[in-house]
């Protein structure tokens, strides 16, 4: 079976490089970008079956990012990621297609849990998990 790819994008390395472990351990063939624009091109170029995405990046911020990836391919699985309780921003990012959200500080066996979830059970069910 091949490999599933996750895409990590975070301005703060310390998170990227958890996550970065926690799935390669996992399995996944794991991707990283700090803005944007880097998220993108890794987009186009890996298709990731799933992004973890931070919704407050410099730049170009989080539903910006999740409207160019579902622009680019509509089936990859977004999951946000905010260290605010933003929920006009979180509901906005939920109409543009993002599985759930996680707020920051998040618990790491539950995103665990969910991204395996999205990545293994095959399932296109929404729900939401988190606060």
């Amino acid at each position: 079976m091949e490999q599933k790819k996750l895409l990590i994008v975070d301005d703060q390395n310390g998170i990227r490089v958890l996550l970065m472990e926690v799935f390669s351990s996992e399995g996944y063939a794991t991707f990283q970008a700090s803005n944007g624009k880097l998220a993108l091109e890794i987009v186009k170029k890996e298709s990731p079956d799933l992004v973890l995405l931070d919704m407050k990046i410099p730049g170009m911020d989080g539903l910006e990012i999740l409207k160019h990836v579902k622009a680019i391919n509509k089936d990859i699985k977004v999951i946000m990621m905010t260290a605010y309780g933003e929920l006009d921003m979180i509901k906005e990012a939920t109409d543009l297609g993002a599985l759930m959200h996680f707020t920051k500080p998040f618990d790491i066996d539950e995103m665990r849990i969910a991204v395996n979830m999205q990545l293994e059970g095959g399932s296109s069910s929404q729900f939401a998990i988190g606060s």
